[in-house]
């Protein structure tokens, strides 16, 4: 037994001096290759100085866009315009005209929605990521995806199917696109006759559409590849269509004047 456990003891390979060493050299060059790649990792993946929010802002990013599209942080105690001439000016008249005592009563903006249905991104890919890339830079804001939420065979269209974008705007961001929206954008549309008053859903809020995005000054209409419309809900506070036209009159909004229809004879 004890010559068999010599013989088996024989046949183990040895290892020379040079060879461990050898082997020593090539564990510690692969550990150091792990920890540079590593590190270069870390730091490509670090936001830059330009990128990134300013402290003052506390990391929080607002809907003012810079030259490269991207929301940019609001000066502090900025008041929007338009909010401005709510609160000195379109308040107290509502509550006047409407005859309303308490001031936490009178009528105001919610929120807006802006929504993009883009049911010919099913079969073009491009068409979804330059929509939203847009309606980004039109709201301030990061527009998210929409998802089917069942299947339709009749159009080709299956669960969870990316079919569409929209963003949510509230506060500033939501009272510098109502100003945009009044000033700079209504008045660029093509034969522009007015807003149909008709658009209440009768709870005082407004839906309205465009049918293109080049109304928007932030649209570079040389740079379009393909016309897309959206529509914009304007929640409110009313109570009943007639605060909502109220309230909506009075910030600006350019309400189509209805003409009574002539007698026949």
């Amino acid at each position: 037994m004890a010559k068999e456990e010599n013989k088996q003891g024989d046949k183990k390979p040895t290892k020379s001096p040079e060879q461990i060493e050898a082997e020593k050299a090539a564990k510690a060059n692969k550990k150091a290759e792990m920890a540079a790649k590593a590190k270069a990792e870390v730091e490509g993946s670090k936001p830059s100085s330009e990128g990134a929010p300013s402290k003052s802002s506390g990391g929080k990013r607002s809907g003012r866009k810079g030259d490269d599209g991207e929301a940019q942080p609001f000066p502090k105690d900025y008041v929007p315009r338009l909010r401005k001439r709510y609160i000195d000016e379109i308040a107290p008249g509502l509550a006047k005209d409407l005859k309303i005592t308490n001031k936490y009563a009178v009528p105001t903006v919610d929120k807006i929605i802006i929504s993009m249905g883009l049911g010919k991104a099913i079969a073009e890919k491009p068409r979804l990521e330059i929509a939203v890339k847009e309606l980004s830079q039109i709201a301030g804001q990061k527009a998210v995806i929409c998802k089917a939420k069942k299947s339709v065979s009749n159009f080709k269209l299956r669960e969870g199917m990316e079919i569409g974008a929209k963003v949510t705007l509230r506060g500033n961001r939501m009272w510098d696109f109502l100003d945009r929206l009044i000033i700079l954008a209504l008045p660029r549309v093509k034969d522009f006759r007015g807003l149909n008053a008709k658009g209440f859903d009768g709870r005082g809020n407004y839906n309205m559409g465009l049918t293109e995005q080049t109304v928007f000054p932030e649209i570079d209409s040389a740079g379009v590849t393909f016309q897309q419309g959206m529509n914009i809900t304007i929640v409110t506070s009313a109570a009943d269509n007639a605060q909502g036209y109220a309230l909506l009159k009075n910030l600006g909004m350019p309400f189509r004047v209805e003409e009574p229809a002539k007698k026949a004879g």
